[in-house]
């Protein structure tokens, strides 16, 4: 069995203290050449008190606050109500071994980080990895010089100041952190909040108007959107109805979109741009380029707005099947007629808030009991699809048709929807805002 008593044999012990002695005659105050500010306390653990002596008296001389245990089980005790910066413990002692003690230290909950520096007569491989693996951090070979003691002090001082330094930051990061969840939960809260209100935007998602139904899809890509959908009716017979993709997504686009629908409100037609009261009886729906005009100059006239916004708003009198429209930077509404045909209309035309003094394009057709019309966002025409590129106007017009023949109204949106969805690359989910406008026509 190897040697472990003391520091070695008493002629060892002797030569340690004079090698111990002339290092610190040769220094003026090791303690003022050195930096131990991260180990303040030290702890000895040895079974042999003349090594423990010579240990402590090296260690006070130096500075340190000295605490002094016989046993494994002790030291574990003094540890768990305050334990040290460092530990210097001796591998091989009765009872619990220096290996036991630096297992049952590791295991102590602590706030900090300590230094454990095991004291052995091993230098097999082996041995210092099981040390190692006990959780010990550095080790010292019997019998001791005090140059390298000061020297693997100074190690764990470097890296105490490094572990402590580093705690310190991630304090500040999980402070940081705590405060960025406490604002989040509030944006969270706040956006939940304006969902609500934007989505009071849209009180109705379908409603028949005569023998004539009008559906309405939103779906913005997170909390709040950009897209916006309306329809509305002063009177028997006269229907307007829009879609309309604000630039930009997120908050400034659901602004927008709230005044918007303020501008085209369903409810309150004093307030609605695109109406006019006439002979203070009853409201008339205005030519839909005129409307677009009206809103690119209130737009224009705000100084700070950057956002424009794409727009098709139609107006329909349901005796005749007279559809006008004006297209401003929107995608092409489709018409699937009765018989199975389809058509996109509109011209193109430049998005509302882009340019000022600019005229909008009306566009005209007349529909037949059975036909319908579509508006859209690009949010179903700019999908990207699972075997590359976009779903584009054609990919759309093949997805109306396969839905129309079975669905109607608000199914055959939710089937659209559904359609792209399973149509998206996965794992790419909604990058866009998805709106879209149903219009059945079946006659006066």
């Amino acid at each position: 069995m190897l040697n472990h008593r003391a520091l070695g044999s008493p002629c060892s012990v002797w030569v340690t203290v004079q090698r111990v002695q002339v290092a610190e005659g040769n220094q003026v105050e090791a303690r003022a050449e050195l930096d131990f500010g991260a180990i303040q306390k030290v702890l000895v653990v040895d079974d042999s008190r003349l090594q423990r002596r010579i240990l402590v008296a090296s260690l006070k001389k130096w500075g340190f606050e000295v605490l002094e245990a016989d046993s494994g089980d002790l030291a574990i005790e003094m540890c768990a109500n305050d334990p040290p910066d460092l530990v210097l413990s001796d591998w091989i002692m009765p009872g619990m071994s220096g290996l036991e003690f630096c297992r049952a230290f590791r295991a102590l909950e602590r706030d900090q980080y300590s230094y454990f520096i095991l004291l052995t007569s091993k230098s097999e491989k082996q041995e210092v990895a099981r040390g190692l693996d006990a959780g010990a951090d550095d080790f010292l070979i019997k019998p001791l010089e005090a140059d390298e003691l000061r020297a693997r002090i100074s190690a764990g001082v470097r890296i105490l100041d490094m572990q402590r330094e580093l705690s310190e930051k991630n304090r500040m990061i999980e402070s940081a952190l705590e405060e960025l969840r406490v604002a989040h939960d509030a944006i969270d809260k706040d956006l939940i909040q304006a969902r609500k209100i934007q989505e009071s935007l849209v009180p109705e998602l379908t409603r028949t108007f005569g023998r004539s139904q009008v559906s309405l899809l939103l779906k913005p890509c997170g909390h709040i959107g950009g897209d916006l959908v309306g329809m509305f009716s002063p009177g028997v017979n006269r229907l307007g109805f829009y879609s309309i993709d604000v630039s930009g997504h997120g908050i400034t686009s659901a602004m927008m979109t709230a005044r918007l629908g303020g501008y085209l409100s369903s409810n309150h037609f004093d307030q609605n741009v695109a109406m006019e009261k006439r002979f203070d009886k009853f409201y008339a729906l205005l030519p839909p380029e005129q409307v677009a005009g009206m809103l690119n100059c209130r737009l224009m006239a705000d100084a700070g707005v950057e956002e424009y916004f794409t727009m098709v708003y139609a107006i329909v009198d349901l005796r005749n099947g007279h559809l006008k429209m004006v297209q401003a930077g929107h995608p092409h509404p489709l018409v699937l007629r009765h018989d199975g045909s389809t058509e996109f209309l509109g011209e193109g035309g430049l998005p509302i808030g882009l340019l000022p003094d600019i005229s909008f394009q009306r566009t005209e057709t007349y529909l037949q009991p059975g036909d319908k019309v579509l508006l859209y966002s690009d949010g179903f025409t700019e999908c990207g699809l699972a075997g590359g590129g976009l779903l584009e106007e054609e990919g759309l017009r093949q997805m109306a048709k396969d839905c129309a023949p079975d669905r109607t109204g608000p199914e055959f949106l939710d089937d659209m929807f559904w359609r792209l969805t399973q149509a998206m690359a996965p794992g790419t989910g909604m990058d866009d805002d998805v709106s879209a406008v149903f219009f059945e026509y079946d006659g006066p």
